[in-house]
């Protein structure tokens, strides 16, 4: 069985590459490049190395808080 570090890039058959974000003796979870977050059972995942680059994602955007108006009298 091999055991894969968060940051380790793999290639799974059904959802093609992603990177390791957790991995510990009874799962694994991996975010896809194609298919987001995954979590598998260790023992069961089918899971090789590989060395494609991982895309570069943009930042998350966050929403601004709606400005507070002053009551016009």
């Amino acid at each position: 069985m091999k055991f894969f570090v968060p940051g380790d890039r793999v290639s799974q058959a059904q959802y093609g590459h992603g990177t390791v974000t957790r991995a510990d003796e009874y799962h694994t979870s991996i975010d896809f490049d194609d298919h987001g977050p995954r979590t598998f059972s260790t023992p069961r995942s089918h899971l090789e190395r590989s060395e494609t680059p991982a895309p570069v994602k943009p930042p998350k955007r966050t929403r601004k808080a709606p400005r507070a108006t002053a009551a016009v009298s």
